[in-house]
């Protein structure tokens, strides 16, 4: 009887010290985090939610809100690749602006190292006004951006398709290039691009044989501090091979508000496993995360059987 009591008492011990170890985790966990106010959406006053699968669904090119259905074409920064783009099947066309680097300096579509095109910002945005595409503005100088907006705003009426105004604004993990200065650009486009998308990034870099960081705390609450009180849906681009270590924050980031949403890229040297994103896909609505990835990968991140799971459905 003795022994029964003193194996009951040393169970007891046990359990108290397996309470107290995990009440503590949970406390340090919390304390890592910023803290919330409230667990509900919050949203600025006026502000849009994002029409972009809206749009496409009403065009009959996608069944449901799914955005890793939306297909996209890159670097359309010529006349022959502006050309292909409107001809094929993609759903959003992405092209670089930048100011011309001679006279007379005005907005041209290309990518550093160039500094010069065969077509012109305005050129493009004609050729574009005659389609059903939604675009994407890579924006990599703050030069050109208010004459690039003025020339937006003359074909408005035209245009058809979703608008995404895109630039890195902040320093990210491993970032080298300099960010476009986020007050001046925000303050250049928000009262210009009142039903756009933001696309709003961080400047970043991965190199091979490295532990490459992650996004940090501080990088997403100085993000969450500039788009809080925008009142345009915000997408951020956020870099594939650095997201498995990013994961808290970005579910963090998502659940400030309804308008923001996640646009997955790669980079063409990134050594990526698609396995390392099906957490976003299964614990995030397929509606907030758009999946920017080369064909190859896209394709097999598809194919995985835990593509169709989502943790939301179950809960």
């Amino acid at each position: 009887m003795g022994l029964k009591k003193l194996g009951l008492r040393r169970y007891c011990v046990l359990a108290l010290v397996i309470v107290a170890a995990v009440t503590w985790i949970s406390c340090f966990m919390k304390s890592e985090a910023p803290s919330s106010d409230t667990t509900t959406f919050s949203a600025a006053a006026g502000s849009m939610p994002d029409q972009t699968l809206d749009y496409f669904l009403k065009k009959g090119t996608l069944k449901d809100h799914n955005a890793a259905d939306i297909q996209w074409y890159h670097a359309a920064n010529s006349r022959d690749k502006i050309t292909e783009a409107l001809q094929d099947s993609t759903q959003m066309i992405e092209a670089d602006v930048l100011l011309r680097g001679r006279d007379p300096k005005e907005p041209i579509m290309a990518h550093p190292p160039d500094n010069d095109s065969d077509i012109t910002l305005q050129d493009w945005l004609k050729m574009v006004a005659n389609s059903d595409k939604g675009i994407k503005l890579d924006f990599k100088s703050l030069e050109a951006v208010v004459e690039s907006m003025a020339l937006l705003d003359k074909v408005r009426d035209q245009l058809k398709g979703p608008v995404w105004i895109n630039a890195d604004i902040l320093p990210g993990p491993g970032g080298t290039a300099t960010p476009l200065d986020a007050q001046a650009f925000l303050q250049a486009v928000a009262m210009k691009a009142d039903g756009d998308m933001l696309s709003l990034g961080w400047t970043t870099g991965w190199s091979p044989n490295t532990d490459n960081p992650g996004y940090s705390w501080e990088m997403v609450q100085q993000m969450e501090a500039l788009c809080k009180n925008l009142t345009q849906p915000v997408t951020f681009p956020v870099r594939a091979a650095l997201l498995p270590q990013s994961f808290v924050q970005f579910q963090w980031l998502l659940q400030q508000t309804d308008r923001y949403t996640l646009t997955i890229w790669t980079g063409q040297s990134d050594v990526l496993n698609v396995e390392d994103l099906l957490p976003y896909r299964q614990n995030f609505s397929k509606a907030r995360i758009y999946y920017d990835l080369l064909e190859n990968q896209i394709s097999k991140f598809k194919s995985l059987p835990g593509y169709t799971i989502s943790q939301l459905e179950q809960s």
